[in-house]
């Protein structure tokens, strides 16, 4: 890296945009986007551990970079695809796979268009942009801009229900499809980069509208205006980011570290979520190439109610690890335990009786250190012992590993596993773990509210004599949740379990 460049990277925002990579004619060579410029293309210049061939053949060939900042990561998603389809860069199609590349197909040319996406655009007349080169982070903008831009997914059919109309997601058939396709030109016209002129219209519209006293048509867009302001806190790709030409390097850390065959791309993080011993659930969360996989979670009820962390452990990892489990979810590359020394050593006595050998380790809660069983973990502690950027301490059959040695306190009242902003050599595993730790207490901690939930509005309705479980089943799946019974009127009521039994809730749930 020249001079001039290290000195250009140090004056990079921390703002969400499109940044090019240049090679010494000046040439763009690579054009991508960011949740947060500096830190992604600083990223470029770090150590290469985890980076394939053509990611460093790429940054041996940068000699200077250049930036657009943007409102939102929505804007550079989309800022991103016109960029590449106005340059052409030859790393873009060098480092990622056409595979991947996804199209907005929208077809203008009926009578009522749909909004959809597709991986080969046809030559059927109708209106495709892209490519993008993250569905993922395409369809959740997407969701996002039809609360703005209102459109239809599939075809609408005579009778077919108007919730989606009601929430205001799909356009009012009532106004007529002219109306429809107007903002269907505003919607393509945001998605191709246009967003200040299309504020800009927006804004003379509302302004022309409340002047002819059509405040009703002018509330529409100023709505429309508030919500695209709401784009800048909207996570579209975030750290799926990292992922787009290169691994993240946490993963090759871990490897080093634990002294792992392979890099962990499956890692799975537990936790267990209780009340004094009621409602007892567990949490499987799962990270691949280190971004969570929410469609691969799972979460276990215990069979057993009771207050002991270290056997709700067992019982996860017993029943996680089952035949059944293991062809279905498969056998991840390495295990991330909530807790101290007893629930990882709960977690290893049921993987050795279902015989599955995983590396396994576990975050004290207290001080956050991560936990190591000397013997069964899977990982080279000798090797753990020699390293000289952590500190190891012997505990019993256990290794505590204090991947920020010398620090004392972070903040608040984590001492180790949150010291992030010091340059030490592990941060990404830190910042790593701690996404994973977190995510998994989130999803436990969920799923037990919603139990315990669920149970209090049971335990309330079957006391209305009279109401069986059919009833109850009826006014839960019609109005949703005890609240939503609770404020409904007895003619709503009667309307789903007939009017005497409707007297009857009414009458007990307002004494």
């Amino acid at each position: 890296m020249n001079d001039k460049l290290k000195t250009k990277l140090n004056t990079l925002p921390l703002s969400p945009g499109v940044y090019f990579h240049k090679d010494v004619n000046d040439e763009i060579i690579y054009v991508g986007k960011a949740a947060v410029l500096r830190n992604r293309v600083r990223q470029y210049f770090q150590d290469s551990r985890g980076r394939d061939n053509k990611t460093m053949a790429l940054v041996a060939e940068i000699a200077d970079t250049d930036w657009i900042e943007t409102e939102s990561e929505v804007d550079a998603l989309f800022l991103e695809s016109e960029m590449v389809k106005r340059y052409m860069p030859r790393y873009n199609v060098l480092l990622r796979d056409d595979k991947s590349q996804s199209f907005v197909r929208i077809d203008m040319k009926s009578e009522w268009p749909t909004v959809t996406f597709t991986r080969n655009p046809l030559d059927d007349g109708a209106e495709y942009i892209g490519p993008f080169y993250n569905a993922f982070a395409l369809k959740k903008a997407l969701r996002y801009l039809r609360k703005i831009f209102p459109y239809l997914t599939k075809e609408r059919h005579p009778g077919q229900s108007r919730l989606d109309e009601d929430l205001g997601i799909s356009p009012k058939i009532s106004e007529g499809s002219e109306v429809y396709k107007a903002d269907l030109r505003r919607l393509i016209s945001y998605i191709k980069g246009n967003r200040v002129a299309l504020i800009r219209e927006l804004e003379q519209d509302m302004k022309r509208f409340s002047q002819d006293q059509q405040f009703e048509k002018a509330t529409v867009i100023r709505n429309q205006l508030r919500y695209m302001r709401e784009l800048q806190r909207r996570v579209m790709f975030g750290d799926r980011e990292f992922m787009d030409i290169s691994k993240d390097r946490a993963l090759s850390d871990l490897r080093g570290l634990f002294g792992l065959k392979r890099e962990p791309v499956r890692i799975e993080g537990y936790d267990v979520s209780h009340l004094s011993g009621t409602h007892v659930v567990a949490s499987m969360v799962v990270f691949t190439n280190g971004v969570s996989a929410r469609a691969e979670y799972r979460k276990f009820k215990m069979t057993n109610q009771r207050n002991d962390d270290t056997g709700n452990i067992y019982e996860t990892i017993f029943r996680r690890f089952s035949e059944k489990n293991q062809k279905s979810w498969g056998v991840p590359d390495l295990i991330l335990i909530d807790g101290g020394k007893g629930q990882l050593e709960a977690a290893i006595r049921a993987l050795q009786e279902r015989d599955v050998r995983v590396p396994i380790v576990s975050i004290a809660k207290r001080i956050e250190e991560i936990v190591v069983h000397q013997t069964n973990s899977f990982v080279n502690v000798a090797k753990l012992r020699e390293r000289a950027d952590v500190s190891v301490r012997e505990e019993g059959s256990f290794v505590i590993v204090n991947l920020h040695p010398g620090q004392t306190k972070s903040h608040g009242h984590a001492l180790n596993l949150r010291g992030d902003g010091a340059n030490y050599t592990y941060d990404d595993v830190t910042r790593l773990f701690q996404r994973i730790r977190d995510e998994s207490h989130r999803f436990a901690i969920s799923y037990h509210t919603v139990l315990r939930k669920t149970e209090q509005t049971k335990n309330t309705l079957e006391e209305i004599p009279g109401i069986g479980p059919k009833t109850r089943a009826k006014l839960l799946k019609k109005f949703g949740s005890l609240a939503g019974v609770k404020a409904a009127t007895t003619q709503e009521l009667s309307i789903i379990i007939g009017e005497t039994r409707a007297q009857a809730v009414r009458q007990f749930l307002d004494t």
